[in-house]
């Protein structure tokens, strides 16, 4: 069962009717290059692209007996187009027509997965500049480090995934040849016209060289580059699941009237669809593993790519879709606490505005050593609880005997600490309303 995140179109192409379709298009596009050359009776691609039809069942069928899906489907679609279905596979090799056929598929899924990219980036942007100046705490080893905004935090993958979309962009061009020249690639049987020109019609480009197959380092780099995609969901999806943990709360992924948490807990609210992407995340970077392993085949090939290829090249552009989907539903109904954003930046009583104490200390005359431990000292004292880090600064009188206490203020002001939050959204490009 497809999940409903997976657009219907995405879906669609990775149906075995849709392949065998697109292997027959192959197949009839190469008769009627024959025919341009006088190799075949005028009208046969005609009469095969009239009479010939696709027939599930009966190719597994045929392929029961012979062991071999491309013959099972010259078998079928030959017994349904007549007296031309005898020219039909004239001169090639199975993978000349898989693999052609992959090609297409691959370039028009890739297609759908840079709008999914694009829809993503939309709704990153938007809330962008929506909480670009909502302050909230950075944290670096999960601890409490400076102030920055949410919407710094939503520009950071805003950016991330608009190099995800060049890449992408990158692979689609990768992926996009076919190959028509034979069992080792010789051209043997097949003049490169019939390359050239079904390959125009398909819209790819002509490998430059191949031997039985396109070249696997292709598949590879389009498979790890989806993998890096999901990579850039994941990290989304961890940081909001951890701003969404109970004790932090700052976040929360839309929880749906009639949707149940727990079979044990009624009170449960929990990122279900966050883990979820997480857990893909895994997925393709094992599919992208495989690729990569199917790069190495015997002399001009062997078929240890096949079985791998069946599952992994559907279900990475497949499962890519959904995650893409999931992202963006997810986004488009989070929930976003600012209140909690600003309780949580002023837990440590000021502690995060430690660099900015020491640098005013610097300006005064100290060493950045005696800075940073006079800061570090009154830092640690206030970890351990009793008077706030910026209490004990004010009241410090190695510190007030040379700062006055309008200086130790202006240390702790968020303003100061995120004045350049417009530069970097004016750098990025995002500007208006979110």
């Amino acid at each position: 069962m497809i999940p409903r995140y997976t657009r219907p179109e995405m879906a669609r192409l990775w149906t075995d009717e849709n392949k065998y379709r697109r292997w027959l298009e192959v197949e009839i596009l190469a008769l009627e290059a024959w025919e341009l050359l006088g190799k075949v009776p005028p009208g046969t691609a005609k009469a095969v692209r009239e009479n010939a039809r696709i027939d599930v069942d009966r190719i597994a069928e045929i392929e029961s007996r012979v062991r071999h899906d491309v013959i099972a489907f010259v078998s079928q679609v030959a017994e349904t187009a007549g007296e031309a279905g005898k020219y039909i596979h004239y001169g090639l090799t199975s993978y000349d027509v898989v693999d052609t056929a992959l090609s297409s598929l691959l370039r028009d899924s890739l297609m759908i997965i840079l709008d999914d990219v694009s829809r993503l980036l939309d709704v990153l942007g938007k809330l962008a500049v929506r909480y670009k100046h909502t302050p909230m705490i950075g944290r670096t080893h999960g601890v409490h480090a400076e102030p920055v905004t949410f919407g710094l935090v939503l520009a950071l993958w805003y950016e991330e995934m608009r190099r995800n979309r060049t890449r992408v962009e990158l692979a689609l061009s990768e992926i996009s040849v076919g190959k028509l020249s034979g069992a080792v690639g010789t051209y043997a049987h097949v003049d490169p016209f019939v390359e050239r020109y079904v390959c125009e019609k398909l819209g790819l480009e002509p490998a430059p060289l191949s031997n039985q197959i396109i070249q696997r380092d292709r598949h590879a780099m389009c498979i790890s580059v989806l993998a890096v995609v999901a990579g850039t969901l994941e990290k989304m999806a961890i940081t909001l699941r951890g701003l969404a943990r109970t004790e932090i709360r700052e976040v929360e992924e839309a929880f749906r009237q009639g949707q149940k948490g727990s079979s044990a807990m009624p009170h449960k609210r929990n990122p279900v669809g966050l883990e979820q992407i997480c857990g893909m995340a895994r997925l393709m970077r094992a599919y992208a593993s495989a690729a990569l392993e199917n790069n190495s085949l015997w002399d001009q090939r062997d078929i240890s790519n096949s079985s791998v290829e069946r599952i992994i090249v559907p279900d990475s552009v497949i499962l890519l879709n959904y995650m893409l989907n999931r992202m963006t539903g997810i986004l488009l109904g989070l929930r976003v606490y600012p209140d909690r954003m600003l309780y949580n930046l002023n837990l440590t009583g000021g502690l995060v505005f430690s660099e900015e104490v020491m640098l005013l200390l610097i300006s005064k005359g100290f060493t950045r050593e005696e800075a940073y431990g006079k800061v570090q000292e009154l830092a640690m004292a206030a970890w351990e609880g009793g008077a706030s880090f910026k209490q004990r600064v004010l009241e410090d009188p190695e510190i007030s005997r040379v700062c006055t206490a309008g200086e130790i203020e202006a240390c702790f002001d968020f303003d100061k600490t995120l004045a350049h939050v417009d530069a970097v959204f004016e750098r990025l490009g995002l500007t208006g309303e979110g």
